[in-house]
């Protein structure tokens, strides 16, 4: 018997690939619900080839809805979340809303599956801040091998990361600067089309932002909470894929020949490592695939045990509704659910 599965916020990008992806991995729903506010009530969404009609999540009964996964928002996620639960429906969250909250627990399938088993606490899952989704997949197996000390990323992030009205404003302002109109920034601090900007979230007391807070503190909970981490956040003008450049400092010896073989037999990631024009992987390149990639995989020589890589993911599958349509196998694979 399948599972009933409601998809919260179906009318957005992140939705829409939630929706995507549940149909080409077959997942096993037998129903699939399209959630939205009121003000999208009847709009039309598609799942495969079936269309699915939008119904009013302020007015839905989670009863009986096996698995519900939100790609709406903090906002609707403290609202709706903790009903969803109380009604029996496990909710996998794609907010920043849980992430941090000791009973919710944090998961990337690649990398800690066994935490899932900590929903029963609360009836939700977390899903990752995208740009740590891609870094945690990445990391796991070198920490496994060497054991990291510290790192040090710095992020290239699309604007589809900020929701369709960015991506909109992006393609804007490009057709606009080429016939003379000045650039008006909405959605960004400043004009994001052939620029770039140092700044995503809001900032915080110590001259981070928080996007880069969510990256030390989620990879903590994922991973190890003796890892140092540091983060400068930048957002670019490209549509979809998230790049970072990572540099890592080991406890124990490890090569670039190691890093590159280890990476190659690793769940979730695809190494593409040339050392010639063209031999690694970009946002454009990796946008609609699943993989996590990795390239630029080269020592460090300025610090004992160092290597550099580079990672590219698309941030709307791996960074958020792959991640969150993966949690949904596992419980499946685990028999946590149905």
């Amino acid at each position: 018997m399948g599972l009933k599965v409601a998809v919260v916020g179906a009318t957005g990008m992140v939705g829409h690939e939630v929706l995507n992806i549940l149909e080409e991995r077959l997942f096993p729903a037998e129903e699939v619900i399209a959630l939205a506010s009121r003000n999208s009530l009847g709009r039309e969404v598609s799942y495969g080839d079936k269309t699915l009609k939008c119904k009013d999540l302020a007015q839905y009964d989670f009863a009986g809805t096996d698995i519900a996964i939100f790609a709406a928002g903090g906002d609707v996620s403290a609202e709706y979340a903790p009903k969803a639960a109380k009604a029996g429906c496990i909710v996998i969250d794609n907010s920043s809303k849980f992430r941090l909250d000791p009973d919710v627990p944090l998961i990337v399938p690649e990398v800690n599956a066994d935490a899932v088993e900590g929903f029963r606490k609360r009836n939700i899952i977390a899903n990752p801040n995208c740009s740590t989704a891609q870094l945690v997949v990445a990391l796991a197996p070198l920490h496994k091998q060497a054991k990291i000390k510290r790192v040090v990323v710095s992020t290239y992030q699309s604007v589809s990361g900020a929701g369709k009205e960015a991506a909109d404003e992006l393609f804007t302002q490009t057709k606009g600067i080429f016939v003379n109109d000045e650039p008006t920034p909405a959605n960004f601090t400043k004009q994001i089309a052939f620029n770039v900007i140092p700044h995503i979230d809001v900032f915080m007391d110590d001259g981070s932002t928080k996007e880069e807070f969510k990256m030390v503190a989620e990879t903590k909970k994922i991973l190890d909470p003796k890892i140092k981490l540091t983060a400068t956040a930048v957002r670019v003008p490209v549509f979809v894929g998230h790049s970072e450049a990572v540099n890592i400092e080991f406890e124990e010896e490890i090569s670039d020949d190691d890093a590159r073989d280890i990476l190659r037999e690793s769940p979730g990631c695809l190494v593409i490592d040339k050392r010639e024009d063209g031999g690694y992987m970009t946002p454009v390149e990796c946008a609609g695939d699943f993989a996590t990639f990795i390239s630029r995989i080269r020592v460090d020589p300025t610090v004992e045990n160092g290597l550099n890589i580079w990672v590219v993911s698309d941030n709307l599958r791996k960074g958020a509704a792959l991640n969150a349509v993966q949690i949904a196998e596992l419980l499946v694979n685990r028999g946590l659910v149905g």
